[in-house]
């Protein structure tokens, strides 16, 4: 892929088909590179009607891009598929610029949306299609179908800025619903992007809208009157606040995917080559800044000082740098996610964890967000530690040691999150154990935590979602299952349940 810059101009929020810009708005921002703090993509003014309007559309597109048959609605998603394989290579510049992340990484993301088109025609949509069950009562048909819900608002994340949204929109869009889409204002580029490729693959006007704005606008958009269901990606404490803005929305669905503090385990017969790569790549690609990566690895005493020397020496080597220079890490997001990792490096030393490699500021050639990895290590579990229960979402790892497989489990639930959790182990039985005391959506064998499959569902219980796990799951929270009897047999009064004096002619 060539590195050459792909030029960007500011086209304003698409709504009902066109792009609208904003002139007299309530304010803007600047979308500044985290890789290169020269590089400004644009500046992004926002206005917070446009969420009245972007709604209204939808809601008035609804009705017949649902009366569609699914074969109808398939060709237009053919042709976002089109679009999106055919401008891979701008969307991943888009996304580094964007996110700072290497140019393989973004490149990964950005191949990664014409396959969900992919793996949701073909596999995922099985999971709504309709079933027929003869005598659901005596001599009457069942028949269960799945309807769509209406307008449904996409709030996306800064660290998969196209992917994890499109998660969310390619289900619903197939299944009947229409689209209001915030992007992360630290990731607006993306987002409109991705709403030129819907214009170039020519869905009718107010399926698929884009509002770009600030957090109120986010706020605004879920507490609208007219959306229907509500589709996030992000932090706890930003999913948590939608959830208490939508209380009295009881017909809301909310699917909600969270954040973790996910744990690795490497027991004493783990291979330990793989146990090392996989869990540096579990704890610092994208540079920690991953809803599945590994926060906290758990070894076995036998092989701790094995592993933790070999980690600690792999870690030092990683190359960090441009996303165009293509290393293994990029920058954090911004300033304000620079000094959380930080100040965690100072928490972790005052409640009394080792620190073993410490995380800092760079600075490099190109002046932007870049931090070294860091390891603590944890001389004894707590579980009101600040430190060892908090998500930094940065490229930290804690290590600890415990041979009691229980007591390991103890540690792993104990951070209200519940995620992802990872073991390192030829012995089947302790990954049978995890998978019944392990409080996790997502539990892998001799596999780091992050990296999911979207043929797989991706959700996680406690503090990590609600229940709503999306990727192959994600069809099921964008319908509705209706349950029909359907009886073609004329009335027999014989049938008629006692006490009734019915005169039939």
């Amino acid at each position: 892929m060539s590195t050459t810059i792909f030029p960007v101009s500011y086209k304003g929020d698409f709504i009902n088909g066109k792009f609208v810009p904003v002139t007299k708005g309530d304010g803007d921002f600047k979308d500044i590179s985290p890789a290169d703090l020269n590089d400004l993509v644009m500046t992004v003014p926002f206005k917070h009607d446009h969420i009245d309007e972007a709604v209204s559309a939808a809601k008035k597109a609804y009705p017949a891009w649902a009366q569609l048959t699914v074969d109808e609605r398939k060709s237009y998603l053919m042709r976002l598929k089109e679009m999106y394989d055919s401008h891979v290579d701008q969307m991943a510049q888009l996304i580094c610029r964007d996110t700072g992340k290497p140019l393989w990484d973004g490149m990964s993301e950005a191949k990664a949306l014409g396959n969900k088109i992919d793996i949701t025609l073909n596999y995922s949509l099985k999971l709504v299609a309709e079933e027929r069950i003869s005598n659901a009562l005596p001599s009457v048909d069942g028949v269960i179908r799945h309807r769509s819900r209406g307008v449904m608002a996409v709030v996306g994340p800064f660290n998969f800025p196209a992917h994890l949204p499109n998660g969310h929109i390619v289900p619903a869009l197939i299944s009947g619903n229409t689209i209001v889409f915030k992007p992360s204002e630290q990731t607006p580029a993306v987002g409109q992007f991705m709403a030129e490729l819907f214009e170039k693959a020519k869905f009718p006007p107010g399926v698929f809208n884009l509002v770009q704005g600030d957090g109120a606008a986010g706020g605004r958009l879920v507490a609208h009157e007219l959306v229907d269901g509500i589709l996030f990606t992000g932090s706890y404490e930003v999913g948590l606040k939608i959830k208490q803005e939508t209380l009295t929305h009881y017909w809301k669905i909310l699917a909600l995917e969270m954040g973790g503090k996910n744990a690795t385990i490497v027991w004493d017969d783990a291979d330990m080559d793989k146990a090392i790569y996989e869990s540096l790549v579990g704890a610092y690609m994208t540079s920690g800044q991953r809803c599945s990566g590994t926060s906290r690895i758990i070894v076995h005493p036998k092989v701790a000082d094995e592993f933790t020397e070999r980690f600690y020496q792999a870690a030092k080597k990683l190359s960090i740098g441009h996303w165009s220079e293509n290393p293994f890490m990029g920058t954090l997001i911004n300033e304000a996610a620079v000094e959380k990792y930080v100040r965690f490096q100072e928490i972790a030393n005052r409640e009394n964890c080792e620190s073993l490699m410490r995380g800092k500021s760079l600075d490099l050639k190109h002046k932007g967000y870049y931090v070294t990895p860091s390891i603590h290590l944890v001389k004894k579990f707590d579980p009101n530690s600040v430190y060892q229960k908090s998500e930094i979402f940065g490229p930290n790892v804690a290590i600890y040691q415990n041979d009691n497989f229980d007591e390991v489990m103890n540690i792993v639930n104990s951070t209200g999150y519940g995620l992802a959790m990872a073991l390192f182990s030829k012995n089947k039985d302790l990954y049978e154990q995890a998978q019944f005391k392990a409080r996790v959506g997502i539990l892998n064998w001799n596999r780091t935590t992050n990296g999911a499959s979207s043929r797989l569902p991706f959700g996680g219980m406690g503090k990590s979602g609600n229940d709503r796990p999306s990727a192959h799951f994600a069809i099921q929270y964008c319908t509705v299952p209706v349950a029909s009897l359907e009886d073609p047999t004329p009335f027999d009064a014989t049938k008629a349940l006692p006490g009734m004096n019915l005169e039939m002619k």
